[in-house]
Order: structure tokens, then C-alpha cells, then sequence
């Protein structure tokens, strides 16, 4: 691995925590909430740099976290650093808590809180809500909350399979896909299903777990169920239920009748007679796989190349990320799996994390993680930092931050990473994906409002109502003979288990995204300016001033959602 985090620069030096404290020492870590808890506020100059002090000292301890975190994902069979990953959450996190809920009511009580600017509005509804959410009953079960979250990761990421002589994670074996032989495509599609599926019981009790659990968390947080505590607890305060329930009618309306003709037209164009799941990442015209890079180190030049195109600032703040050693791009056996930006708010830098084998979607995977690190660049001076950070941005808006640039970056493949066919071929299968995606992210969420809204259900019911979830909002292929993998395939969504009621978000932000997308078509020294305006103001904003600083409206309902597939079909067909 090479993230080394002892080399990194501290360009932003503490000025009142100890440049010594150990963050995993509770007995230290109890001196400097002593210290915060008991501290005069006289004026409001003694609040201001009490919030400041405090600010400093949120992201040093957010930052211990984030590195054994980090280095835990990375290397899930690696014993001491999940040991360390598990004594934060097992011994600092649970302690911690109760402090942080002291702080939030002292900032809330102080009376000099309403002498602050507007600057200070989107805190401190922040810290209203923390207040009214937290129980102190909740600590132990939000720690167990995250074991289980960990015990997912690491079963996931021990998924290998023996294939060609060689011992592939099932990242790796996604690339088989691409190819046009059918009868490997076949073979190795179930090969990872296959593996899949004899964690199924173990997937199916993990998750059964943790919905009796979040249900009990919101039942003490004084809530009917998950679903609304989840909401005030990721401060959905701009939308409700209802608008949720209106976006998956306004996919299922426009959105799913063109993922259905798009799977029509692969039919057709493969001479295929039914189309089968092995068949929806192959190119239809038979044409090989797209290669956009040999080497790791050949991804990361390209990669930096195109950002040079979008933006000189971006090139050179993704080229000092591969210096720095904050990228792990490469998918290997121990490793967590999915992708994620993770914000290292104390030294203000981002850490990609990735799992790339050479396909084509590698490099909109790199491009996506980037929009989240340049959203940490574009937040490195905003003050309170703990507070307004990129990381800390709704998360509507931080998933604009992503998906606009791969958007924007995948107007610069040709030449960097694809002559002008074979980019016009990867713009074309990256919209149809998102074609996909849309509809995916419906199903996701409307399963989730069903789940921890009905939190007796039978693990019988829960595959049911997938099944009927995937009628609607599914596409054309047949899943005949392999009716298991269809009931369990919601397994694959690691959100479900580690960030519940985190998804509706990528479709708000990808209809946020192709606005971006739109307005840089037309001009693009306009579209990266607005791009880049919404970027820095990080989370002090609410979510809709976030979408009126980049242009575009906050609005994810039928007329936007017709609006948009109107635009995709154009491209598409």
C-alpha cells in the first residue's frame, strides 16, 4: 500500500491541542474535553475562538479515525490494523460520544450564539439537530452498528475465485465481462455469483442484524421507525419521504421504458434470442474490450492529462495526490471492495481509494473519487474547518462534486486515453450507464424505505419484495436458472450495510450532474466556474443555495427527471 500518512504535510500546524496527544488515549482525550466543556465564553470573540479551538481538535480526532479506517479497508486480513480499527470504535468512539453531545449543547445554550453572522446558520442547525437526536442509550448500539459494518467488509473483501490458473478477486473477474466470447462471459459470471452465494446466509444474517438494531436506535431516539430518524439524521431538512416516492415514479415513468429499449436494441444488434445477464457489459457490436491503460502508472499520467484539459488547477492538485502516495489504485486479494474518497480533515488532503483491474470503467471510477478530492482542495481554507469541509458537505451536493466530473473529464478521453472512435464508444456506454444507474438508484432506495419500515419482515418477504422491485424498475435481461442470484442481489450494494439510507443522493446529484454537464457543453469557462464557485463554499450552505451557486435548481421530480431522459435518449439513440 502506498499510503505512508507520517509523510504527508502539516500545512495547517495546530495552535491549541498538543502536537504529542495520543487520539487513542482516552485519558488524554478526557483532558481536552474537560477543558472544552469548562472554558468561559464571555463575548462573542471568546465563542468564536472557542469554536475555532474546538473545530481543530473535532478534525484531529476525525482524522485518527479516518487513517485506521483507511488502512483497515485496505487490508482487511491484515490482524493489527484491525485491531486498531476496532479499538477506535470499541474503546474512543462509544467514550466520545457523550463528550461531542456536551459540546453541542454548550454551543446551543451559549447566549452569544445568536450575535453570529448568517455564516454560522448551517452549524448551527447542525448542531440543533445533534442535540435533539442524541441518546445516550444509542452510543453502545451505534458502536455495534459499526462492527457489523466492519464484519461486512471484511467478508466481502475475502471473496476470491480461481480462475485461468490464477487466483482473481471478484473485481477482476468483472473485466471477463467485456469479453465478446459468450461462453466465458457465461462462465465467469457465475464463477462470481457462485462465490457470492455461499455468503449468502452469512450476508442475510448481518443485515437482518442490523436492521433490528438501527430499529431500536430510532425507537429510543423517539422515532416510528429507521427510515425518519434516518432522514433527521442525514439532514434531509430540504426534502421528505414523499418527494423519494415521486422521483422512483418519475424513473419508473421515463427512465425504465429506455433502459428496457436500450436492452431491446443490445438484443437485437447481438442476434441474441434472450438476453442474458452475462451480456449487459459487452460491446453489442462485438468489437474487444476498450484498454485505456496497461499500468498503473500509465492511469495515473492519463488521468492526470485530462484534468489538465477540464481545469489547470485540478491536473496539478491530482498530481500531487499520486506524490503524496494518497491514491491505492489497484484491486488485490484482502481488500475491501468498492471505491471511496475519504477526507483527511486535519492535514486537509483526500485519499482515494480504489479497486482497478483495466477496464474501461476504471478510469470514470478514478475521475468520479477525483470530484470528491477536488471538492477537499476546493474547502482546504474554509474556517471552522471541522464544519464546513468538503467531507461535511451535503451529500446531495458532494455526489454533484463527483459524478460532474466524470462527466466533464469524459470530454477529454479522446486523445488522452482514446483515439475518436473508441471515445465516442466510451462516452456512449458511460451515459447509458448512468441510464442504468438512475433506474438502480431507485430500486435501492425504495427498498429501503420497505425495509425499515416493515422491520418484522421475514427474510422470505425482504426477497419478495426485491423481486417485485426489480419488475418495475428492471431491465430486459432474463434471469432464468438463476433465481437465487436474482433474490440476493441487493447483497452487492454495500451501502445497505454500512450507510444506511446513503443512496437516494446519487440520483439527486446525477440530475445535478448532467445540469453541470449541460451548462459546460455550451460554455465551458462558465460551466467550471459555477462548477468550482459551489464547490468551495463546502457545507455552509444549504443544499438548495449549493445547487443555485452551480447554476441549476435543486429539483430531482418528474419535470427534471423527463427533462434529462429526454437528453439521454438524444445521445443515446
Amino acid at each position: 500500500m502506498s499510503f505512508d500518512y507520517s509523510k504527508l504535510p502539516r500545512e495547517y500546524p495546530r495552535h491549541c491541542l498538543p502536537s504529542k496527544i495520543d487520539l487513542a488515549d482516552w485519558t488524554q482525550l478526557e483532558r481536552v474535553f474537560d477543558e472544552f466543556e469548562r472554558r468561559s465564553i464571555g463575548s462573542k470573540e471568546d465563542f468564536e475562538k472557542w469554536l475555532q479551538d474546538e473545530s481543530e481538535f473535532s478534525s484531529a480526532l476525525a482524522e485518527e479515525y479516518v487513517v485506521r479506517y483507511v488502512r483497515m479497508t485496505c487490508q482487511t486480513d491484515d490482524a493489527e490494523r484491525e485491531k486498531a480499527y476496532l479499538h477506535f470504535i470499541e474503546n474512543i468512539e462509544p467514550k466520545s460520544k457523550p463528550r461531542v453531545f456536551n459540546l453541542d449543547r454548550k454551543f446551543v445554550d451559549t447566549p452569544y450564539r445568536g450575535l453570529l453572522p448568517d455564516w454560522y446558520h448551517v452549524l448551527s442547525r447542525r448542531r440543533e439537530n445533534n442535540v435533539a437526536l442524541f441518546r445516550s442509550e444509542n452510543v453502545e448500539l451505534e458502536k455495534e452498528d459499526a462492527k457489523l459494518g466492519q464484519e461486512y467488509e471484511k467478508v466481502a473483501g475475502a471473496r476470491t475465485v480461481f480462475y485461468d490458473g490464477k487466483e482473481r478477486t471478484l473485481q477482476q473477474m468483472a473485466q471477463y465481462l467485456e469479453t465478446v466470447n459468450r461462453s466465458i462471459r457465461q462462465e465467469t459470471w457465475f464463477l462470481a455469483e457462485d462465490r457470492r452465494l455461499k455468503d449468502r446466509e452469512t450476508m442475510d444474517q448481518l443485515y437482518s442484524r442490523l436492521i433490528a438494531l438501527r430499529d431500536k436506535i430510532s425507537k429510543n431516539a423517539g422515532f416510528d421507525n429507521y427510515r425518519d430518524y434516518a432522514f433527521r439524521r442525514r439532514e434531509r431538512f430540504e426534502y421528505s419521504p414523499a418527494d423519494c416516492f415521486r422521483f422512483h415514479e418519475a424513473v419508473e415513468e421515463h427512465i425504465v421504458p429506455l433502459v428496457r429499449e436500450l436492452d431491446r436494441g443490445r438484443r437485437n444488434r447481438m442476434s441474441l434470442d434472450t438476453l442474458r445477464p452475462w451480456d449487459l457489459n459487452v460491446d453489442p457490436s462485438g468489437l474487444s474490450p476498450l484498454i485505456p491503460f496497461r499500468t498503473m502508472t500509465e492511469l495515473m499520467q492519463r488521468c492526470g492529462e485530462v484534468f489538465d484539459h477540464v481545469d489547470s488547477d485540478f491536473g496539478k492538485n491530482f498530481r500531487r495526490m499520486v506524490e503524496l502516495g494518497l491514491i491505492d489504485p489497484e484491486s488485490r486479494r484482502g481488500k475491501a471492495p468498492g471505491g471511496y474518497c475519504a477526507e483527511l480533515p486535519e492535514v486537509r488532503l483526500p485519499f482515494m481509494f480504489l479497486n482497478l483491474v483495466g477496464r474501461d470503467d476504471d478510469v470514470r471510477t478514478v475521475l468520479h473519487e477525483s470530484g470528491h478530492a477536488f471538492h477537499t482542495f476546493a474547502t482546504r481554507d474554509l474556517e471552522p474547518h471541522a464544519h464546513y469541509r468538503g467531507e461535511n458537505a451535503p451529500m446531495e451536493f458532494a455526489e454533484v462534486a463527483s459524478m460532474s466530473m466524470e462527466l466533464l473529464g469524459g470530454e477529454h478521453i479522446e486523445g488522452t486515453f482514446y483515439s475518436h472512435d473508441d471515445a465516442a464508444r466510451s462516452k456512449t456506454e458511460h451515459l447509458e450507464s448512468i441510464v442504468r444507474l438512475l433506474a438502480w438508484i431507485a430500486t435501492i432506495d425504495a427498498f429501503q424505505h420497505w425495509v425499515y419500515t416493515n422491520p418484522d419482515h421475514t427474510r422470505e418477504e425482504r426477497e419478495e419484495f426485491w423481486l417485485k422491485l426489480r419488475q418495475r424498475f428492471g431491465g430486459g435481461e432474463n434471469w432464468d436458472g438463476y433465481d437465487n442470484t436474482q433474490r440476493t442481489y441487493w447483497q452487492r450494494q454495500g451501502h445497505l450495510f454500512t450507510a444506511p439510507f446513503y443512496y437516494i443522493e446519487y440520483g439527486i446529484a446525477q440530475l445535478g450532474a448532467l445540469g453541470i454537464w449541460t451548462q459546460y457543453r455550451k460554455d465551458q469557462h462558465e460551466g467550471i466556474e459555477a462548477y468550482k464557485r459551489a464547490l468551495a463554499l463546502g457545507g455552509s450552505k444549504p443544499l438548495p443555495e449549493l445547487f443555485k451557486a452551480a447554476n441549476f435548481p435543486f429539483d430531482f421530480g418528474p419535470g427534471i427527471v423527463q427533462t434529462y431522459a429526454r437528453e439521454l435518449r438524444t445521445e443515446l439513440m
